[in-house]
């Protein structure tokens, strides 16, 4: 694999787009590859300099602030980043050029890559899949959105290392390759900042599927309406399996009185002991249990794996109980779907917290469900927060509370929630409002949940 990339790299005017995790690990291994190589760093952020200045790198050119985007049809390769958006930009005369991490390996090795993407889920749904793995002793390595960058393992992977990669739109939006295995676990409106539609969002999702062929395998979820429509609106050539827990008739993986089926063979028993709370999370069992009996490996051997599973760190993550009140951390629910799933999931949510940055989502059914006081205390953040209590109606089974900061939001939530009862913080929004990312905001709340 590692040649096949040189040959693909070498004598080019190469551009890395985007100098953060994953354009200083593309750096670092065509400087070990590709000694005599020129390459342009293209990063909006100026305060770069002294670091690629210290490089002493005869061959390393950089382009940094607000013009870093302003002439890459002039490269031969643009080594894209997933965070950078060229969503305003007119991408005609360079967009043959790019390329990235992920679809290096695609090209060089589809074959034992299952891609895992969606909206919600994919990164709990990669970890335990990778798990069950691990704990059958599998040559088995977890990369892309959640896992190493590629390119930092690329040269240990050989043709018996299945690769269990999670897929973000940002990632998929220019790949021209895909995964041997693909999964869309669903579709949502999400990522408008970046993507500037959602139906641009959807088709980069999409591109899991679209360059597959006759001798892959496409997995989608059957329940999602919008990802029904969107299959049947496309000629993906990959052999198609659904699952879901919604239409027994017309899906291949699907639940019938608690049991979990593969046709007429039983996977799973829902009333299993589980940590993975959730219908949600049930769809992601299904999944994970699907591609293991794919992949011949034990599949008593994998429940074990579920049963000790636990939920990743900010995802309806339980804290702890203080004061008699159990407090979850569920940050990375950035829309109101996974907020609403959170609710359902968790026993007795007395307090919500929620509100981040506004991305332009419609919060229409987040509201109509809030009103139904479902939950008896709404804390409020901005932005988006601010934007739906403004819509919310004032009832004596619901109160509702606007918090300025989390300190706040938290403050008035171990005043309000009942003993014996949890509150939840999901903000349904991002939280690139007033923190980093939802890991920063997740890991503060921890903190101020823990504090007398």
């Amino acid at each position: 694999m590692t040649q096949e990339i040189i040959k693909k790299l070498e004598n080019k005017k190469i551009a890395i787009l985007g100098y953060g995790l994953e354009g200083k690990s593309s750096y670092m291994w065509i400087r070990k590859h590709l000694k005599s190589e020129w390459i342009t760093i293209l990063d909006q952020n100026q305060n770069l300099e002294s670091e690629l200045r210290n490089k002493e790198d005869f061959y390393l050119n950089w382009i940094l602030g607000d013009s870093y985007l302003d002439h890459l049809s002039e490269y031969e390769v643009i080594l894209k980043s997933p965070g950078i958006s060229l969503k305003n930009i007119c991408t005609d005369s360079f967009q043959n050029k790019i390329t990235s991490q992920l679809e290096l390996l695609l090209e060089t090795n589809h074959e034992n890559v299952i891609g895992i993407t969606g909206t919600k889920g994919k990164s709990t749904t990669s970890s335990l899949l990778y798990q069950i793995g691990k704990d059958q002793n599998k040559k088995i390595m977890l990369l892309g959105n959640i896992g190493k960058p590629i390119l930092d393992v690329i040269d240990e992977i050989d043709k018996e290392t299945i690769l269990v990669v999670e897929m973000s739109s940002h990632q998929l939006e220019y790949i021209k390759a895909s995964p041997h295995i693909a999964v869309v676990l669903n579709l949502f409106e999400d990522h408008l900042d970046h993507a500037g539609s959602v139906d641009h969002y959807h088709q980069c999702k999409l591109n899991i599927f679209r360059y597959q062929t006759e001798k892959d395998i496409a997995l989608y979820c059957a329940d999602n309406e919008v990802l029904r429509r969107k299959i049947k609106e496309n000629h993906f050539l990959g052999r198609q399996y659904t699952f879901g827990c919604d239409n027994i008739a017309s899906t291949d993986v699907y639940l019938k009185e608690n049991l979990v089926y593969y046709r007429h063979e039983i996977l799973y028993d829902s009333k299993s002991p589980r940590n993975l709370l959730g219908k949600h999370n049930l769809k992601n069992i299904m999944v994970v249990l699907w591609i293991s009996k794919l992949l011949n490996y034990d599949l008593e051997q994998a429940m074990v794996s579920i049963k000790n599973f636990q939920p990743l760190e900010h995802r309806m993550e339980k804290i702890g109980i203080f004061n008699d009140i159990c407090f979850y951390s569920d940050t990375i629910a950035t829309i109101p779907e996974a907020t609403i799933e959170a609710i359902e999931s968790i026993q007795n949510v007395d307090t919500l917290i929620f509100g981040g940055k506004d991305r332009k989502i419609n919060y229409s059914n987040f509201v109509k469900y809030l009103n139904t006081g479902r939950v008896r205390n709404l804390i409020a953040m901005p932005t988006t927060g601010f934007q739906i209590i403004k819509h919310l109606d004032h009832n004596q089974n619901v109160n509702l509370y606007r918090a300025e900061t989390l300190n706040e939001a938290v403050r008035i939530a171990k005043q309000v929630t009942k003993k014996g009862k949890s509150c939840l913080l999901s903000p349904a929004a991002s939280s690139y409002d007033y923190f980093k990312n939802y890991k920063e905001k997740g890991d503060y709340y921890k903190r101020l949940v823990t504090l007398d």
